[in-house]
């Protein structure tokens, strides 16, 4: 069966708005596809991350023999733009935390085709963790203001970098131009003005998009939206027969995330093979655990 791949067209001057994919039937679990594409001379490898809407540790990862800061002119990237959908309902907007990454369900038109759109983001730093579950977008704001709670401009103070009670909007504001509040309280997700941070846990808790890719989602989103925040740093799913598996690294704060990772694996294993039973690769699974490349990679033995 053909699924359709299309790349949105919106161009900033810095880079592509995020990606938007036909959404695969329902036995069907992975969209995009991986690229590779030479680096110019004056790039960084974080240039060729936002050109292509990939996050930074994610660019990373799938070039870990790259220079990050001097690629080189001509030097081959990968770019890991082929994605397992995270197990979970698809609707509204669904964040992966180990991912890094926002994938959003508009509801289709009657008689269209139902689509997916993904973009990176940044994440809370671990002392400052992007919580888990299921919420909604309760309000929208274009140009907002920042009034810094009062354990950041604490932390800020001690820095020796005071902040101001309220930060009003202009290129020093960090919410960037748009800001879309979360029912959790004191959390947003926002563009920003530190575009080079999106894809690292850099945050106090809010999501971070690229400012190119804010600037596509905000209109689209109505209030209401449901949000559900996850955390798979394991995603398993089905494509054209064969069975993937995508693995990221844990966060850091999971209790013995890195030892319960196979397990993890394991689990989501048995899950796939209870719904179709395939024969597995087991030298492939332990690669994909051991390298964690945040790429999708074919864990099944056979046609």
């Amino acid at each position: 069966m053909r699924i359709l791949i299309t790349l949105m067209v919106l161009l900033s001057a810095t880079g592509a708005a995020g990606a938007s994919f036909e959404l695969p039937p329902s036995e069907f679990d992975l969209v995009g596809a991986v690229r590779v594409v030479e680096a110019w001379p004056e790039d960084t490898l974080l240039d060729v991350a936002r050109r292509y809407d990939i996050g930074q540790e994610a660019i990373v990862r799938a070039n870990p023999d790259v220079d990050r800061w001097l690629p080189g002119g001509g030097t081959e990237v990968t770019i890991p733009s082929r994605h397992i959908l995270p197990a979970t309902h698809r609707e509204g907007l669904v964040l992966n935390l180990p991912e890094m990454r926002l994938y959003y369900y508009p509801q289709p038109e009657e008689g269209e085709p139902g689509v997916v759109q993904t973009y990176p983001v940044s994440i809370g730093r671990m002392d400052w963790a992007t919580p888990l579950g299921a919420t909604s977008l309760i309000a929208k704001q274009e140009y907002p203001a920042w009034y810094p709670p009062e354990s950041i401009r604490r932390e800020h103070a001690a820095e020796g970098d005071p902040l101001p009670r309220v930060v009003p909007p202009g290129p020093d504001n960090p919410l960037g131009r748009y800001a879309l509040r979360l029912g959790i309280p004191g959390y947003l997700i926002h563009s920003t003005n530190k575009a080079f941070g999106v894809g690292m846990r850099v945050s106090h808790g809010c999501i971070r998009m690229l400012p190119e890719d804010i600037h596509q989602l905000f209109p689209q989103l109505p209030v209401g939206t449901v949000v559900t925040i996850i955390n798979q740093p394991a995603k398993v799913g089905w494509y054209g027969g064969k069975l993937y598996l995508e693995v990221h690294p844990p966060l850091e704060e999971d209790e013995a995330g890195w030892a319960t990772l196979r397990e993890t694996v394991l689990a989501e294993l048995d899950e796939a093979l209870f719904r179709r039973p395939v024969e597995l690769d087991d030298e492939a699974i332990e690669r994909a655990i051991q390298h964690k490349s945040g790429m999708p990679v074919a864990i099944s033995l056979g046609p």
